[in-house]
């Protein structure tokens, strides 16, 4: 048996459209973060090391205010996504602002990771019958390729405050057939509507970054990005998505992903009005038993 041990946290998003750094927003009863109840769910899952994707100019922020906090419970590791790190020599394009996206914030941990790891969104609350679940899939011994992830219903995942993007996943017996990015989701009436006005029922499962993946994967995340700089680099907006990295190694059949549920509610910030809903959500789970506040390592 080999053990999970490191959970890799993707934290170097702008925060464009919650007006700030959500990372580090207070949202629990005693000032939790979000990735605080995070960290915790992962520890006491069997994780034994947290990398931070970050941007480096946060990185003073995240000692004082985050690694720090974690001193003496599990070993922290950083690594940093930045603009201009790019295969090949390549130069920035005029007019690119931004870093590249998941499959790069990833791909950023390459020179840090190198087993078995579980990769989150530093904003979204997953719950910890998911982390034991998929800490307990990664426990086993298991070969390159070999990745899991954990599907939520997509209804539950949207904001009462604007649209959000998911990767709206195909699962056909407990495996992902296909995952495909769909921006500008919002209600409407019983259902939800893209941004291109594709309808969906709202029960379709849906990916949150919420995977467990092997070291192989960030040979696959290079090769992936070259090609995707070649194709889409002239672009400034143009991101490189994790699930769409996925999928195509599933097209490719370099992959097999099998797909976990879990029975916790998800929750997240995307805007800076779910603020007070995440807030009142945490509430809600310490009120319940759920967690301690503040949180008691340990225990």
């Amino acid at each position: 048996m080999s053990r999970v041990t490191d959970l890799v946290v993707l934290a170097a998003g702008m925060g464009s459209r919650f007006g700030g750094v959500k990372q580090l927003e207070p949202v629990g009863p005693s000032g939790e973060t979000v990735m605080d109840y995070a960290v915790f769910d992962a520890v006491r899952a069997g994780v034994e090391r947290v990398v931070f994707v970050i941007r480096r100019e946060l990185e003073e922020a995240f000692h004082a205010s985050i690694g720090s906090r974690y001193s003496g419970i599990v070993p922290v590791a950083y690594a940093f996504q930045s603009l201009d790190a790019l295969p090949g020599g390549r130069a920035v394009p005029e007019g690119r602002t931004k870093p590249w996206g998941t499959g790069q914030a990833v791909l950023a941990a390459a020179d840090v990771v190198d087993g078995p790891f579980i990769v989150i969104n530093a904003d979204d609350f997953y719950g910890r019958h998911a982390y034991a679940g998929l800490a307990s899939w990664l426990a086993d011994e298991r070969g390159p390729g070999a990745y899991a992830m954990v599907a939520f219903g997509m209804r539950n995942t949207l904001s009462e405050h604007g649209s959000v993007s998911r990767g709206v996943c195909q699962v056909v017996d407990g495996k992902l057939r296909s995952v495909v990015e769909h921006t500008g989701l919002e209600r409407s009436g019983d259902g939800v509507l893209d941004a291109s006005g594709a309808v969906f029922t709202g029960d379709e499962p849906v990916s949150l970054n919420f995977w467990g993946l092997q070291p192989d994967v960030f040979g696959h995340l290079e090769a992936q990005f070259v090609d995707f700089l070649e194709t889409h680099g002239d672009d400034p907006k143009a991101e490189l998505y994790l699930p769409a990295v996925i999928d195509r190694l599933i097209a490719e059949g370099a992959a097999t992903v099998d797909v976990l549920t879990s029975p916790d509610p998800w929750f997240g910030m995307t805007y800076a009005a779910d603020r007070d809903a995440v807030s009142l959500r945490l509430a809600e789970l310490v009120a319940a038993g759920e967690y301690a506040s503040p949180l008691r390592w340990g225990a």
